[in-house]
């Protein structure tokens, strides 16, 4: 095989564990053993697993915001367990997006300056701009003077992509982004979320316990009792993530409803 055709991983994570400090002073807490994962450009992977399983836990030591016990985290080329805490955040800055259930807007900033906001911290001279054709990218070019307050909660999550996409982030990270949504809205941005990856040829980390999402993802890891493992429930891509995405990009803002 040719050198030019080996793949490197985006993210690799080798034998990361967690451990904290149990209630009560009674002694240690594992919550991670020495969890393996990888992942590639462009490809969804999911994070699934029961409530407390430790999903949320590892998809902050994967992202560079918390520390492992132990082990070894790789993303875009860097180190992140040898960096400190200012030098993550320049690695996460430009490379990175996130999306959260509780979409994390700043209440007193409009649509357009949350979106942007992110992009001017980085330095970003067309941050407004780049900005503006985020929110379109999401149909929400008629709310862009619109304050959280007045959006609703599919509006908000649709910005909170906005905002994880104009970066044009390598790798996107997203914490149940449909926990705080009802059924139907949670299904539209979740298109639109596959959609704009599939766009961008954004690497997806996706922690969920709905396997039916977790399943339009191309590969995933199962989290029981700390342990990682691979999921068996994933589906190849050309049923999955990949051909559901792709049928939504002639349609984003039908899709984006809500």
């Amino acid at each position: 095989m040719s050198l030019n055709n080996v793949k490197v991983p985006i993210l690799r994570a080798s034998a990361l564990s967690k451990t904290v400090s149990a209630p009560n002073d009674s002694g240690a807490l594992t919550i991670l053993h020495e969890a393996s994962l990888e992942v590639f450009a462009g490809e969804a992977v999911a994070l699934v697993g029961a409530s407390g399983a430790g999903k949320s836990t590892l998809l902050a030591l994967l992202a560079g915001l918390d520390r492992p016990s132990g082990g070894d985290i790789e993303l875009a080329g860097f180190r992140l367990n040898t960096l400190s805490e200012d030098e993550c955040a320049a690695v996460r800055g430009g490379r990175v997006g996130f999306v959260f259930q509780s979409f994390q807007l700043i209440d007193g900033l409009t649509a357009l300056e949350n979106v942007a906001l992110p992009l001017e911290l980085q330095g970003v001279h067309d941050a407004e701009a780049r900005a503006r054709v985020a929110l379109d990218e999401v149909g929400l070019a008629h709310r862009l003077r619109h304050f959280p307050k007045v959006l609703s909660g599919g509006e908000q999550q649709r910005v909170a992509l906005a905002r994880a996409f104009a970066g044009t982030p390598a790798i996107l990270f997203a914490d149940e982004p449909t926990g705080s949504l009802d059924t139907a809205t949670g299904a539209r941005v979740m298109d639109l979320m596959f959609a704009l990856r599939d766009r961008h040829n954004t690497a997806l980390v996706l922690v969920t316990h709905d396997p039916a999402l977790a399943a339009r993802c191309d590969r995933g890891y199962e989290i029981k009792a700390g342990v990682v493992q691979a999921w068996e429930g994933a589906t190849d891509s050309s049923q999955s993530g990949t051909f559901q995405a792709q049928s939504q990009l002639t349609g984003l803002h039908g899709a984006a409803r809500g």
